[in-house]
């Protein structure tokens, strides 16, 4: 039995300055409580000495070890500011290495999660169950971490080829009101760039316009799906870029031509019995 905290540490959180004080295994998922090694803290406003005023345990859902479901009990220190005039008065200690703030999963349960729904498609309801929490805790955790990957600058630097189209997002409310949004993609590398709000132009060029002007240079050619509305997002922000339709609409159209059945006068029928 390991009964050395250095040791535990080790194992168990691995991560300096944090001392494992025991391990609940009566608990339905056993338990590993930890604290902060003592460290002198200032006021984040006001930088005088804290005092510390007790101690708040966060349970945290962690990842699974040895094919056990684990938790993560942390005894966060309670600060008060003893300046009578400071605005921050009472504040918990923060340590990003162990959970981010307002999340129920430790950092690394919160990365592995927002891998497995992001990267490997994994449903968000799986992912709870292996971890033993509930779905609204791993979603949260997915769109903290998720939000930080997709809002990065440079997670998909220069793009030659963009291309704009509508996607049925969802259907709301008693009639079952579609609700539409605008994807934007890399046509050359076959990336998704981001999804926007309804099918109007205006989300693509706020989106646009926020790259700025010197990655928007780079843009020389753009894909639509024979829209005029997308059109105008390119003819306003993009005006120097090659405009193409894509192959499925242009065929597409050409098919439901071929396929008018109109009186024999109009002339779209007179057209196809011409080629006939």
């Amino acid at each position: 039995m390991i009964t050395d905290p250095t040791l535990m540490n080790l194992f168990f959180v691995n991560l300096d300055g944090v001392r494992v004080l025991g391990i609940d295994d009566e608990a339905t998922i056993p338990e590993v409580h930890i604290e902060l090694e003592h460290q002198v803290a200032g006021c984040p406003t006001c930088g005088v000495v804290a005092r510390v005023q007790g101690r708040s345990p966060v349970r945290l859902i962690d990842l699974s070890m040895a094919g056990r479901k684990i938790a993560l009990v942390w005894n966060k220190r309670r600060f008060i500011c003893l300046d009578p005039v400071c605005e921050k008065i009472t504040w918990t200690e923060v340590d990003h290495r162990i959970a981010a703030p307002r999340l129920a999963l430790t950092d690394r349960a919160g990365r592995w999660a927002t891998f497995q729904v992001g990267a490997q498609g994994r449903p968000v309801c799986d992912v709870a169950e292996e971890l033993g929490c509930d779905w609204h805790t791993v979603n949260d955790a997915v769109l903290a971490y998720g939000e930080a990957l997709v809002a990065h600058p440079e997670r998909f630097g220069d793009v030659e080829s963009l291309g704009l189209d509508e996607h049925l997002m969802v259907r709301t409310g008693a009639r079952r009101r579609q609700n539409f949004v605008t994807t934007i993609v890399d046509v050359q590398r076959g990336q998704l760039l981001d999804v926007v709000p309804d099918r109007t132009g205006k989300a693509p060029k706020a989106w646009l316009k926020g790259r700025g002007p010197t990655w928007c240079a780079g843009v020389s050619a753009g894909a639509i799906d024979l829209s005029a509305t997308y059109k105008s997002v390119f003819d306003e922000v993009l005006a120097h870029a090659t405009l193409v339709a894509d192959p499925f609409h242009v065929i597409k159209v050409r098919d439901e031509a071929l396929r008018y059945r109109g009186r024999v006068r109009d002339p779209p029928r007179r057209a196809v019995a011409a080629v006939r």
